[in-house]
């Protein structure tokens, strides 16, 4: 059995930054976690197809529906908000403030020629955003159907 001696910045024979790098990640991250590049916190999002449509939820709770923005370029779906919120506290002798600046953005890709623009809807409940994004006519999934042989 061969063990590995700390000594300084380095183990024995592996450069410390070798093992940070290793360890320092999370083995089943799999890109999907909820931090930007920026390490600021995303809402979780949840997306189900069904036949009908999309049902896309977004976790936001503490939010309001005036806090959020959601559009759609061409096939590119994009939820985002952007809230403020100062708090300041005056006494006698001193006068204390706090900023709080909060804000995300979600983007993604819808299949083409699929999605019925005209119809999407978005509610805000209990601390989800929901959105329902109906398929066109030509792009719902028809049902099984048996073919007479003859």
């Amino acid at each position: 059995m061969n063990l590995l001696k700390r000594n300084g910045s380095q183990l024995q024979g592996f450069p410390r930054l070798f093992f940070d790098d290793i360890f320092g990640r999370e083995l089943f991250n799999w890109e999907n976690n909820n931090f930007s590049s920026t390490s600021t916190t995303l809402p979780s999002v949840n997306i189900k197809e069904t036949s009908e449509s999309y049902q896309v939820e977004v976790a936001a709770p503490g939010m309001e529906k005036s806090d959020f923005n959601v559009t759609l370029d061409g096939n590119l779906l994009i939820i985002s908000s952007a809230r403020e919120l100062k708090e300041t506290t005056q006494q006698e002798t001193f006068t204390h403030r706090e900023f709080s600046y909060q804000s995300f953005q979600r983007s993604f890709e819808l299949p083409k020629n699929v999605v019925d623009e005209q119809h999407i809807t978005a509610r805000y409940e209990n601390g989800v955003l929901l959105l329902t994004v109906p398929k066109k006519e030509e792009a719902k999934q028809k049902p099984f159907r048996m073919i007479k042989i003859s």
